[in-house]
């Protein structure tokens, strides 16, 4: 898995953008979250007369995770529900990035008490990244 320094998980996938954004939704809803959006930020940019690479946003959740999250402090909200950006990049890889959730649980200064909500969300992205991009 990639690099967390930063607070983003990025993985390699092997299909194109909208054949891993197609799969990571069919995953995610197999698993019980709700899609709440699906923003094609090449396809926006074209109809603005602008170019960007095949890019891809998924937002999704399940507010049986991402409240208890928000009880413990509100903030949380900020980063949820959860991210994942399916993108292209100037060699043409595709890759899946998504927050840390470790890194969220520090950023906004969760309590001892979220933690195994925090490790689910982990362990779910982990399997998501794997299962999708064949990471």
């Amino acid at each position: 898995m990639g690099n967390t320094s930063n607070g983003m998980v990025t993985v390699e996938c092997h299909a194109s953008v909208r054949e891993t954004a197609k799969r990571l939704s069919g995953f995610l809803e197999a698993s019980g979250l709700t899609i709440f959006a699906h923003i094609d930020h090449g396809r926006n940019a074209l109809e603005v007369g602008m170019e960007l690479r095949p890019t891809e946003l998924l937002i999704f959740g399940n507010p049986t995770a991402g409240t208890p999250l928000m009880q413990d402090r509100q903030t949380a909200g900020l980063d949820l529900p959860f991210k994942a950006l399916i993108w292209e990049d100037h060699t043409g890889k595709i890759w899946l990035t998504y927050n840390d959730p470790a890194w969220l649980a520090d950023r906004h200064g969760l309590s001892q008490s979220t933690g195994p909500i925090i490790e689910a969300i982990r362990q779910g992205m982990l399997k998501s990244a794997s299962t999708v991009c064949g990471a």
